[in-house]
């Protein structure tokens, strides 16, 4: 008599269900390392904003000439005041290129409404002191009285306070895009953000955040945010620590730290502040240069100003400095960004513009008085 066998089903049943919980264990785990690989920790949260309140509508005027930046000593903080708090493209190359209701100002002032004189000789009559007193003996009543003297021809420096500059984008990808951006530099002490959003309608937007700390150097990052969103996928979060001796990558590697490191959203006001301390350096033909950090690698940006540019803004016409990448500083696969710098509005930055390959280009422009906190 043959026997008949019973097919086991709920037993295949049960070890069907075990080994899909444990293959989907074991690739939650490979996802999750490989995203922390990546910098895409969602529990490891960007840093909260800053709280500003942006009141004044900044209109343009005859630059600042502004004396070397000083250590910035922490003070003592008030007490907590109630603000208004403010919160603050789809395929891979236009999401590189992503990577880089205002009151309008009184009409434009006379310095804005012809070609800056060269930058150049508008430099702070400190240096011609110093040399003088250097170059022959004096008295220290004689020295005293030329450092008092070269003192009232140059403003002590101050950072800027919180600033937020909104911007029209323009570009294209296979196409024409539209969309918005804001650059925001809020300070509190020695604390400062800047905090860099670009949205292309509801299908892309990027958000970079610079943290760190104001020294007599300029901007000092201590962590950079890149929180990537597109349609239909999941929020990528890249992040760059940087250390006292190293920079930690988004790719997990690590490499020496640089002096004066800047990263992809410290840079704008980086820039602002080499011009305000060392006007001299905006002149057509001088190159800038600094060490940049980005998610992937750490490198060194050259930047050669060119002539002034008229621009017709919503809020008035002025003149802007044009900062165009130098040939050689990119990979064949990175974005050039360009910089278009106003002397008459603090050295914002009233234009960036993008540009993949000439394949995918954005455009930014300042659609609005910039707005600032109160003093």
């Amino acid at each position: 008599m043959t026997p008949t066998w019973r097919w086991p089903g709920r037993r295949v049943l049960a070890l069907a269900v075990l080994v899909a919980g444990v293959l989907a264990l074991h690739l939650w785990v490979v996802d999750t390392a490989w995203r922390n690989r990546l910098g895409d920790r969602p529990t490891d949260r960007p840093p909260p904003p800053i709280e500003v309140a942006f009141v004044k509508a900044l209109a343009p005027a005859t630059p600042p000439v502004a004396a070397a930046a000083a250590p910035v000593a922490p003070r003592r903080r008030p007490r907590r005041v109630a603000v208004a708090a403010s919160a603050s493209p789809a395929s891979a190359p236009a999401e590189e290129v992503a990577s880089a209701g205002v009151a309008a100002a009184s009409a434009p002032q006379e310095a804005a409404s012809a070609p800056p004189a060269d930058t150049a000789d508008s430099a702070p009559a400190a240096a011609d002191a110093g040399v003088a007193a250097a170059s022959a003996p004096a008295s220290s009543a004689e020295v005293a009285t030329a450092a008092s003297a070269a003192a009232s021809d140059a403003q002590a420096f101050d950072w800027p306070p919180s600033t937020r500059l909104s911007y029209t984008v323009q570009g294209n990808y296979r196409g024409p895009l539209s969309g918005a951006a804001q650059v925001e530099w809020r300070r509190q002490d020695s604390h400062y953000q800047v905090r860099v959003t670009v949205q292309l309608a509801a299908a892309f937007e990027r958000r970079m955040l610079s943290d760190g700390e104001l020294t007599a150097d300029g901007l000092k990052p201590r962590r950079y945010d890149q929180v990537t969103r597109i349609v239909l996928r999941d929020p990528r979060q890249e992040t760059v620590h940087f250390n006292d001796d190293t920079i930690a990558l988004a790719t997990g590697k690590t490499v020496p730290t640089m002096p004066g490191v800047q990263d992809a959203a410290s840079q704008f006001v980086q820039l602002t502040w080499l011009f305000l301390t060392h006007p001299e350096r905006l002149r057509p033909g001088q190159e800038v240069e600094f060490p940049l950090a980005l998610p992937r690698r750490a490198g060194r940006w050259r930047y050669r100003v060119l002539p002034a540019e008229p621009l017709a803004l919503p809020f008035g016409a002025l003149y802007a400095y044009p900062l165009k990448p130098v040939a050689g500083t990119l990979r064949p696969n990175e974005v050039a960004v360009e910089m278009w710098i106003a002397p008459t509005l603090q050295y914002l930055p009233v234009r960036i513009g993008m540009n993949w390959k000439d394949e995918a280009t954005l455009d930014m422009v300042l659609d609005s008085a910039p707005l600032q906190a109160a003093p």
